[in-house]
């Protein structure tokens, strides 16, 4: 085809594709291989406290997870701190809440107790004896 002033009408040169990264070499945006995962340290040590203090594995979990994720990695031991302290925390929670129920039922059948003097008494219903 060809333009009113007799040249030929060619279409604009294509740009050439970006060419594949070499085997071996990362993708843009993740780190190289070998070097420090941001945060993964961080993730490792917030996941073993989530055991034992789940609150500093709780915090220490969230800021390994988005130090990550600012770098574009993941990071999996901070994601299961996360998920094992708020579990570990629910259920310390509802322990220390039926341990003060039991404290204080205990309390008051011992202050019955010692209203009602030694012996054995019955306190609603049951057989209690007081020493």
């Amino acid at each position: 085809m060809t333009d009113p002033s007799g040249t030929p009408n060619t279409p604009p040169p294509a740009y050439p594709a970006a060419p594949a990264p070499a085997p071996g070499v990362p993708a843009a945006g993740a780190p190289a291989p070998g070097a420090p995962v941001p945060g993964k340290t961080m993730g490792i040590v917030a996941l073993i406290l989530a055991f034992f203090v789940q609150i500093v594995g709780l915090i220490l979990g969230i800021v390994a997870l988005v130090q990550s994720r600012k770098a574009g990695v993941k990071n999996t031991p901070a994601v299961w701190a996360i998920i094992l302290s708020i579990v570990f925390m629910v259920i310390w929670t509802i322990v220390g809440i039926v341990i003060a129920i039991g404290i204080g039922a205990a309390a008051d059948l011992y202050q019955q107790c010692l209203d009602m003097g030694g012996g054995t008494q019955i306190i609603d219903g049951i057989q209690v004896t007081c020493n």
